[in-house]
This record gives C-alpha cells, sequence and structure tokens, in this order.
C-alpha cells in the first residue's frame, strides 16, 4: 500500500509542470519532522553462531535516543523500555552486546553494568546482573569462551579516578555462574576486541598506548588460555602485528585454531593480512597490496570490517574506494590468494556478518535507500550473481502521527569530485550534491547560482560516505548545494593522506575547506554561488569552522563563508587537552605538533593560541551558530560558552542552543529535530532567503 502510494506520487509529479523558483526557496515534503520521525537506525548486527538467529542494535530517537536489542525477522525487542543496550567506554561506545546460545549479553548504559538475557521467550525478559552495583565501570567488547560459556571475557574501562583522562582500561574475566570479576590483561592504555580460538586454547586481542590513537599504533597480540581455580587464565602472550607510532594492526580475527585474520596498513594503506599460530607467521592475503584501505579508522569499539565465512575458508571484506564501499572476498584455500572484487548496487556496506549454511548479512544502504539489513550467500558473490535480500529495514515507531513516507525521486545523488590543491600539494576529495526537487527545474532568476552548504566531517581522522543521509536531501530539495569535504587527514585514503594533517590540524584543513568552497563556485565548475556558502561541522569538524571564521590566514579567506554553525565543535585546543576524555587526551600531540610532540609548555601554549579560535575572536566577522550537548564529556559544553560569550561581547552576531541531556551528539528525536530547523532559519535569516514550507 505504501509503495503504491509512492508511486502514485511519483505519477502525478511527472503530470505536473515543473516549476522554477529562486534556489533555496523551494517548497520540500522533507520536513525535520519527517526525517526525525523515521529516523530510527541500524548501530549492529549481531547473529547467534548457535541458533543462526540474526539481531541488531536499534537506536531510536524517539525514545529518548535510547538503544534496543531487536530481533531482526520478527521485529522483536528483547529488552523493555526502561533498557538501554549502550556503552559508555571510550565516550563513543560500541561492541555493547553479543548473542549466543539463545542468549544475550550487554552493557546497560545508565549503570554501567553487564547483564544477561533469555532471547527465546515470546515477550522480552527480565536482564539479570552479572557485575556489580555501583561501581564507577563500563564494559565493552564481549566474548564468551566457546566450550565454558560462563566465562566472558571483556574490555573493562574504570572510571574511579573522576579525571576521565585518568580511566584505567584492562581486560577483565566475568564469571557468569559465580558473578565474579577477575583480572585477565592490563598495562597497555587502551584493549579491545578479545576474541577466543574455535576451540578456545587461545585468546587474541588488540591494544595500542599514548600517544598513538588504533589507527596509528595498534597492536595485535595471541595468548593459549587455561583455567585454575575456577578463573580462566592466559600464558605466553605474544605480539604478532603492529609498531607503536609506525604501523597499525587491527580488528583480529579467527578463521581456524591455528589462523588469525587482520588488517594492517604496513603497505601505507589498510590491507587484510594473516598470521599463522602454528609457524608464527605473518602474510599478505593479498597479491600485491593494493591502494585501498580495507578497514575505517577504529573510533568505535564496535566497528568490524569483514566476516569469517564458509568455515574459515574465506573473508568477505569491505574496502573504501573513492569515498564508497566496495565488497571483496579473499580465498584462503586456494594455492595462492585469490580476491574477487563483487559487484553490489550499495554505496555503503557495515557491520558484515557470517550465517551458516553459507551466507552473509550486512547493513547496506544505497545512495537513494536508507540503511536496511541485508542478506546474500557467499558463493553468489563469488560467481557475481549476487542476488541481496532485505530482510529488515529499521523500525520506524515514533511518537505523534505518522509521517508520508519520503520518495526515491526526492533524492540528489552524490557526485565525487577530485579537486588539485595548490602547490602540487596533492588530490583533495569532496562530494558534490546538486540542488533537486522533481517539482523544480531550476531557478526564476535568470543565471542564479544555488547557495551551498559545505560540510566538515568529524574525527578529523574520517570520511563521509556516499550512503543515503536525508538531511543533506532537506537542504538540496529546498533548492541548495551541499558539499561534503574529505580534507586533508581523512581516512579512506591512504596512512599518507591521514598524515597530511600531522601539525597541521586548524591548517590543512581549514586550507582545504576553503579550497573546496572556491573551486566548486568558479570555473570550471561553477556550481554554486560565491556569495552564499555557509559552512557546519560537529565536533572536530565544529574546530575546523570556527577556526575557517577566526584563524584562516587572510582577509580573503575569513570572508569565503557567510554563515557558519559549529556542534559541539572545539574553541580552546589547551582546554581540550585539560579536560577530555583518556581516548582522545593525547591525540592533539600529533595532530597539532606533528612528530615533534611535547615541547615546552611555553612552545606549546605559542601554538595553541595560534590555533584556538578563542584567542582570535576580534577576527570573527561570520556570523555563527552553535549547538551544544549539557552533558559531552568529549568536547565539554565550556568550549561553546566561551567562544559564545566572548563573540557576544564584542558585539557579533552569534546564536547558542544547549541541548539538555545531549552528549557528544544528538540523540532524541526532538533535539534532531530542532536542530535542523534552526539551522536552516539561521543560514535563511543571514542570507536573505525566505524559507519555504
Amino acid at each position: 500500500m505504501k509503495q503504491n502510494l509512492i508511486l502514485h506520487a511519483h505519477q502525478m509529479a511527472q503530470q505536473t509542470e515543473r516549476k522554477r523558483a529562486p534556489f533555496g526557496t523551494w517548497v520540500s515534503p522533507i520536513t525535520a519532522g519527517s526525517i526525525t520521525k523515521n529516523a530510527n537506525s541500524i548501530e549492529d548486527i549481531l547473529v547467534d553462531s548457535v541458533t543462526n538467529t540474526i539481531y541488531h542494535l536499534e537506536r531510536r530517537p524517539s525514545e529518548k535516543g535510547r538503544s534496543v536489542l531487536v530481533e531482526t525477522v520478527s521485529g522483536k525487542d528483547v529488552v523493555g523500555p526502561e533498557w538501554n543496550v549502550r556503552t559508555g567506554a571510550q565516550e563513543y561506545g560500541g561492541g555493547a552486546a553479543i548473542v549466543h546460545n539463545g542468549h544475550g549479553y550487554f552493557s546497560n548504559f545508565s549503570d554501567g553494568r553487564i547483564y544477561r538475557v533469555d532471547l527465546k521467550g515470546d515477550k522480552p525478559a527480565t536482564p539479570e546482573p552479572l557485575t556489580p552495583a555501583d561501581k564507577p565501570h563500563r564494559y565493552a567488547n564481549f566474548a564468551l569462551h566457546p566450550s565454558k560459556s560462563e566465562y566472558l571475557v571483556a574490555v573493562l574501562e574504570d572510571h574511579t579516578d573522576e579525571n576521565p583522562s585518568e580511566a584505567k582500561t584492562s581486560l577483565v574475566v566475568v564469571n557468569t555462574s559465580a558473578q565474579t570479576i577477575s583480572p585477565l590483561v592490563s598495562g597497555a592504555d587502551f584493549y579491545a576486541l578479545p576474541r577466543f580460538s574455535p576451540d578456545g586454547s587461545r585468546i587474541v586481542w588488540q591494544q595500542w598506548f599514548h600517544p598513538d590513537m588504533p589507527w596509528l599504533g595498534g597492536q595485535i597480540y595471541v595468548a593459549e588460555t587455561s583455567f585454575s581455580s575456577d578463573n580462566l587464565t592466559i600464558a605466553n602472550p605474544k605480539h604478532i602485528a603492529g609498531v607503536k607510532e609506525k604501523i597499525s594492526a587491527s580488528y583480529p580475527a579467527w578463521a581456524t585454531n591455528t589462523t588469525l585474520i587482520y588488517t594492517s596498513d604496513v603497505s601505507g594503506f589498510v590491507n587484510p593480512w594473516k598470521y599463522d599460530v602454528a609457524t608464527e607467521t605473518p602474510s599478505s592475503l593479498l597479491d600485491k597490496p593494493l591502494d585501498y584501505d580495507f578497514a575505517p579508522p577504529f573510533w568505535s569499539l564496535g566497528e568490524f570490517p569483514y566476516a569469517v565465512v564458509s568455515e574459515g575458508k574465506g573473508v568477505v571484506f569491505v574496502a573504501i574506494e573513492d569515498g564508497r564501499d566496495v565488497i571483496y572476498y579473499v580465498s584462503l584455500v586456494s594455492s595462492g590468494p585469490s580476491v574477487t572484487r563483487i559487484a553490489s548496487p550499495y554505496v555503503s556496506v557495515g557491520a558484515p556478518r557470517s550465517l551458516t549454511q553459507g551466507e552473509i548479512v550486512f547493513a547496506g544502504q544505497k545512495g537513494d535507500t536508507k540503511k536496511q539489513i541485508v542478506k546474500t550467500s557467499v558463493s553468489s558473490l563469488i560467481n557475481q550473481r549476487a542476488e541481496f535480500e532485505v530482510i529488515k529495514p529499521p523500525s520506524a515507531e515514533s511518537s505523534g502521527p505518522a509521517e508520508p513516507e519520503l520518495s526515491p525521486d526526492l533524492v540528489s545523488l552524490p557526485r565525487p569530485i577530485t579537486l588539485e590543491l595548490p602547490d602540487n600539494k596533492g588530490p583533495l576529495y569532496v562530494v558534490y550534491y546538486a540542488p533537486h526537487n522533481p517539482q523544480y527545474e531550476g531557478s526564476s532568476i535568470e543565471g542564479e547560482s544555488p547557495p551551498c552548504v559545505v560540510s566538515i566531517h568529524g574525527g578529523p581522522t574520517g570520511y563521509v560516505g556516499q550512503g543515503l543521509d536525508w538531511r543533506k536531501q532537506y537542504f538540496t530539495s529546498r533548492g541548495w548545494g551541499w558539499l561534503d569535504v574529505n580534507y586533508s587527514g581523512s581516512s579512506g585514503y591512504g596512512r599518507a593522506y591521514i598524515e597530511r594533517l600531522d601539525g597541521n590540524w586548524g591548517i590543512s584543513d581549514v586550507q582545504d575547506s576553503i579550497h573546496a568552497a572556491r573551486s566548486l563556485s568558479s570555473a570550471p565548475y561553477n556550481l554554486i554561488d560565491p556569495k552564499r556558502i555557509t559552512i557546519r561541522g560537529g565536533s572536530a569538524g565544529g574546530f575546523t569552522v570556527l577556526a575557517a571564521i577566526s584563524t584562516a590566514p587572510t582577509e580573503s579567506d575569513l570572508t569565503v563563508f557567510a554563515a557558519a554553525q559549529s556542534s559541539y565543535g572545539i574553541s580552546d585546543l589547551e582546554k581540550l587537552e585539560e579536560f577530555t576524555h583518556k581516548f582522545e587526551s593525547k591525540y592533539l600531540d600529533k595532530l597539532i605538533f606533528g612528530a615533534e610532540g611535547g615541547r615546552t609548555k611555553e612552545e606549546r601554549d605559542v601554538v595553541y593560541q595560534a590555533r584556538s579560535p578563542i584567542f582570535h575572536v576580534d577576527r570573527i566577522k561570520t556570523p555563527l551558530l552553535i549547538l551544544q550537548g549539557s552533558i559531552d564529556k568529549v568536547v565539554p559544553k565550556e568550549q561553546a560558552e566561551l567562544i559564545y560569550d566572548s563573540i557576544k561581547a564584542k558585539g557579533g552576531l552569534v546564536e547558542y542552543k544547549l541541548y539538555d541531556g545531549e552528549g557528544h551528539g544528538w540523540r532524541k528525536e526532538e533535539n534532531l529535530r530542532d536542530s535542523l530547523d534552526r539551522e536552516l532559519d539561521f543560514y535563511g535569516r543571514v542570507l536573505g532567503i525566505t524559507r519555504a514550507a
């Protein structure tokens, strides 16, 4: 019925004469309400390897942003509305649950405890706590021993010291029968991804030390397991891959009892590798290195970019090529490495998981569809005959009346563009979305170019993919252009591209953003109006926004953007280093000071003041909208309030909105809606564009 209504609407649109109106004033059915009321999203996919049942974690803005464990095919919630299947480990969370033999094990966000829940009933069961109450602990990345499933290994983040940068991270064993906790591995600054071999005789994990982030110097260790005094212990730990500050090894998993799979950027790109435990030999899974990254940066403990399939005979990987995800199959049993690139309609592929009978599931998204859970057979992938079965879109329950389904006809498709930076500094990767609305054929003003939103991703070690994002279409359907900038420092283009930002954060990213805006608004592109370009970003992207309007080198650079919007952006780098959480507390060393690291306090202060927008408020002439969460631990609200108060005191045009109960990003429906409407209204007032419905 719903599909028929969409088709009918499409046919009616085709029969209606297309109109002309000034860019930015087009009437659009894409409202903030229609986006946020259909904004439930898939956060992770989980498979019970015993029952072969598929589950997923679903974020629900309409339920105050909580995450729910759902049995995918039936759509049944396995926990009631008082539970939030989420972890605060490393603030970015991830890895909050596993399922095994009809039971779920999960972290509950409100108290940080691990719970076990029976998944077999028709209605949500009452979860049973497995870890003590009233402890300042956070848990993630659970692994059950395959034959003694009462032993669960997890990452433990201990916040007994209230200074967020002093949290202690380790691997622990939770005896789920005795409900006791024992230490397993400690000494590194961070741990992640413990995984037992199929027979349980070994365990592998990833660890890293400050000042590395995991994608810069992650290391992989393997050890033998044994049992004594009703406890799980390890012996003979061996370092098998990764070098501090030089080579990152990540994402370990077992193919067999003696073969480990992992990724390494030893070639300059993140490529797949294996390690033979019996011979202690590492080797590449590729005939020759490929200039693609086969994994994203390890920001979330829930990230995992491949699935071991066919009982350890092969691996399905996801690589990033020209800003989109591409599926690869790598055979582990051929006489030589065998790699097959898979044809797929999906530009975004996440959380690939193996099923029995040679199948996989993943979260797939096309350029004009929302994220869906998709199933296909491995053999059909290899033979390029893949039939992708959508087994579950995210549910769309919400408070209030239902919004109409949004038509794919409204979607502006991505246009990847590679620009060249001045002075032979290399390529710059951007993605442009042109104004598009089937009711309009262009502007009624002769020669008018559209206004454009330049969007700066967070991280800064991250990238913007090309899957459908209705927030972008909210603008493009109103006659705006949208430009995503994968600036120097972005991932997906190799380690050298990431390292362009070393020592240059607040410089290269700013220059790249300005260059992208100027390039798209001039020949040979001439796609956007040079006088009506806005810039937006969150977190690290918010810092780039603030820097672009305050510390850009020339006065002409400072006037490129007509308006700006910063969400939980950084205004004072020294304060960030002082108050941010442990995971990123040394991230600034490389971003700001490069290979030199340390320096004296006096030298550091000089650089911090040169780069921090708070010290250059007198140069800010661009109208600015600041959005901030009240309980953000990554970029505390003081960062927003400092620069807001300073600009206000100097008579600048600045607006500020604090979202109560929100952290580093918006999870609640009402705040997602308000932030989108507020941003468009702000741009319209500054640029003199009358907002249509």
